[in-house]
């Protein structure tokens, strides 16, 4: 369905016509309503299905009596020292699970990975539902 949206909206978007003032510097878009239309039902979906599919970074998988201890004193020292990546615990019987990450694509994931191998020699690239990346605002 997503898919499906992106593509008409697209193709809607390469039908329009526009028009530059190359003196000017202005521009001034001319659009179809419709595009408003798709937009706001691209919107729509991604708010009710927040998750895609991406991929993760397993650093670690424990199971046992302590293994609860084991696994938060891994994300602790995770977050710790990489701030800014997200950091999940999961449990799926009988096994709790640190993933880290909300990447894309599987060439980010890797790239991060090898960043963090050295501290994190068992790690592997997974893939997994993830929540949408934060995009750089430009202005």
């Amino acid at each position: 369905m997503n898919k499906i949206i992106s593509f008409v909206f697209f193709l809607a978007l390469g039908a329009n016509l526009f028009s530059q003032n190359n003196y000017s510097g202005n521009v001034q878009v001319i659009t179809d309503s419709k595009i408003d239309s798709l937009v706001q039902l691209h919107k729509e979906y991604n708010q009710k299905h927040p998750l895609i599919t991406g991929y993760r970074i397993q650093i670690l998988k424990a199971s046992g009596n302590n293994a609860l201890d084991i696994i938060e004193k891994s994300e602790a020292e995770f977050s710790k020292r990489y701030e800014n990546i997200p950091v999940y615990l999961t449990f799926n019987e009988p096994d709790y699970r640190v993933r880290v990450g909300d990447f894309r694509t599987r060439l980010e994931a890797e790239k991060f990975l090898k960043k963090i191998s050295r501290k994190y020699p068992g790690a592997w690239v997974i893939q997994d539902e993830i929540n949408f990346p934060k995009l750089p605002i430009y202005n």
